[in-house]
């Protein structure tokens, strides 16, 4: 992806050198498993690693910004720059209103928002309360050593995934399927969500290809990045990895298969209205 030298956006938070807070050990095992669930159903497991006999004393640490952690700031800022650029002509000639764009609060270690703590356990997630996305920088480190998702345009999906679930909520798709999730089953809970991560992904497929044709931003490879992130955060995936029989019933972000088919159907139309998940029965 090229992003180098390009605009940035002002709707960064940056809290990475505040005071954070830092648990006790853990066997690599148990991080791995915790951590591989936190980012696959986008919750806050912080508990499951400070309590359960898991863990040690917490500490207080102050974060120092080093040139990677700069580097990283600066990717994420242009990334984000090309979601607000995109989606505001989007709005514009698709939706027929202005785009109000969120706000994206980088942080290491452990940070606090209206949707409970965010940490490196929790993963990338976007808060509604706020209208606020919170992404730990040390996540893209995670992504590519421990998932096999390398590259920056994998990083790059991660961003526009999550400003997905912001255009979700400014379309007002995010509450009525959160307010329904609130009424059902667990399992017919999960179903919903998964229509929710699923749209999420088309839309970081429309982005992409809007993004090429508006920045020429993209490279060789760059899909092909996307697509492997894509496989590689799929419940199924996740599941097996962790040595389980994946259960369907239990997905809450959809398989790798559907998260490549929708991410693919976005970039192939370039339409919002392609990616309607609420109402097709082919998942």
């Amino acid at each position: 992806m090229k992003w180098r030298g390009r605009r940035g956006s002002s709707n960064i938070e940056d809290r990475r050198q505040s005071p954070m807070r830092t648990g006790g050990s853990l066997g690599i095992v148990g991080v791995l498993l915790v951590l591989g669930l936190g980012y696959v159903f986008g919750i806050d497991v912080t508990p499951f690693l400070q309590g359960q006999g898991l863990g040690g004393q917490s500490q207080i640490e102050t974060g120092e910004l080093t040139e990677a952690d700069q580097r990283v700031g600066q990717f994420v800022s242009v990334a984000l720059a090309d979601t607000e650029e995109i989606w505001s002509d989007i709005f514009r000639t698709q939706v027929g209103r202005p785009y109000d764009p969120a706000v994206l609060v980088l942080f290491k270690g452990v940070t606090q928002s209206p949707c409970g703590n965010a940490s490196g356990a929790t993963g990338p997630f976007y808060c509604p309360a706020d209208r606020k996305i919170y992404l730990d920088t040390n996540f893209f480190t995670t992504l590519e050593r421990q998932m096999g998702a390398g590259g920056d345009f994998a990083a790059a999906y991660v961003v526009a995934h999550e400003v997905a679930h912001h255009v979700q909520n400014e379309l007002g798709v995010l509450g009525q399927a959160n307010r329904i999730r609130a009424q059902v089953s667990q399992e017919q809970s999960n179903q919903v969500s998964v229509r929710i991560e699923l749209q999420a992904d088309c839309y970081s497929g429309l982005w992409a290809r809007l993004a090429q044709a508006r920045f020429g931003s993209l490279e060789r490879g760059d899909i092909a990045e996307a697509m492997n992130a894509a496989k590689q955060i799929g419940d199924d995936t996740i599941q097996r990895n962790a040595g389980q029989v994946p259960r369907p019933h239990t997905f809450t972000h959809g398989s790798s298969e559907q998260r490549q088919r929708w991410f693919a159907k976005g970039y192939e139309t370039g339409d919002v209205r392609a990616c309607d998940t609420f109402s097709t029965d082919q998942l």
